[in-house]
């Protein structure tokens, strides 16, 4: 396998952190960032002979990404692989999550994500290689109760990684959307926010979703281990997925709501093609 030089978002913990194992387990070069310089030492001294280098950066500081991007072109060498894993879970019904935390949600999981896309992509273009990845949720392509806000910022990462797959692959350059299920991290742990339970109307559908929850923490199904050699596997290869479900629960839970939003299109078929014009430019 060629050796490559990786930059992942978000490796102090949980999924990041076995990403960037993984990778330095198959001997490529990794900068993972991280929010302070207690996590910077921990993670560069997962390989003290100088293939895991840290940063300090908050993804929501545009300036900053590409800042920490450039120096990294610069000082560490020519980026081949790029996942932009930072971001959070917010737990809490529509209806009682304050705004100002939904807005939240969105700058880190949306806009920190794609500051830092964006800050590595004209490398890349100019290069004409690379592979850009992105961690959604099983959550972009799938809807729980009592995750509005998480979800809505995952389907709009599935959003933009989509079309932004179709327009570099004429450079060379790949873009993979990575969708976990249930992994065994502190995701649902010390990791989520919660919103504060208001509205009682909502406890009977809810309350079991979060106790559910919180119990399953720690014991879920799947193996960081496993994802992270999954995603440095993709890297490897010559035409990597769009879309990369990890995980037997995300496999089940997303097809079976793909399979429903496919029913609703047959049953609504034929009202949806009355509201064109008789004559009209087709897409």
């Amino acid at each position: 396998m060629q050796k490559q030089k990786w930059l992942i978002t978000g490796v102090s913990t949980g999924l990041g952190r076995a990403f960037a194992q993984a990778a330095l387990a198959a001997g490529h070069t990794v900068v993972g960032t991280v929010r302070s310089e207690e996590d910077l030492r921990a993670f560069e001294g997962l390989q003290p002979g100088g293939y895991a280098h840290g940063r300090i950066l908050d993804v929501t500081d545009d300036d900053a990404a590409s800042s920490v991007v450039a120096e990294v072109e610069q000082s560490v060498g020519p980026l081949d692989v790029v996942v932009a894993n930072a971001g959070y879970g917010l737990e809490g019904t529509f209806e009682e999550t304050p705004l100002a935390e939904v807005r939240r949600q969105f700058e880190v999981n949306v806009f920190g994500t794609v500051a830092t896309l964006q800050a590595a992509l004209p490398h890349m273009r100019r290069r004409g290689r690379g592979h850009l990845m992105a961690v959604t949720s099983m959550g972009g392509l799938m809807a729980v109760p009592g995750m509005s806000a998480y979800c809505g910022s995952k389907f709009a990462l599935e959003g933009i990684l989509e079309a932004l797959g179709k327009e570099v692959a004429q450079f060379g350059i790949h873009v993979t959307a990575i969708e976990p299920g249930s992994f065994r991290t502190d995701w649902a742990g010390r990791s989520m926010t919660r919103a504060a339970r208001t509205i009682d109307d909502y406890d009977e559908l809810f309350n079991p979703i979060r106790e559910a929850r919180q119990k399953a923490s720690g014991n879920q199904l799947g193996n960081p281990v496993k994802a992270g050699e999954a995603v440095v596997h993709i890297a490897s290869v010559d035409r990597p997925p769009a879309h990369l479900v990890l995980g037997s629960d995300a496999l089940r839970l997303v097809t079976a709501a793909r399979a429903a939003v496919d029913e609703d299109i047959r049953v609504w078929e034929a009202l949806s093609r009355t509201t064109d014009f008789a004559e009209g430019a087709q897409l």
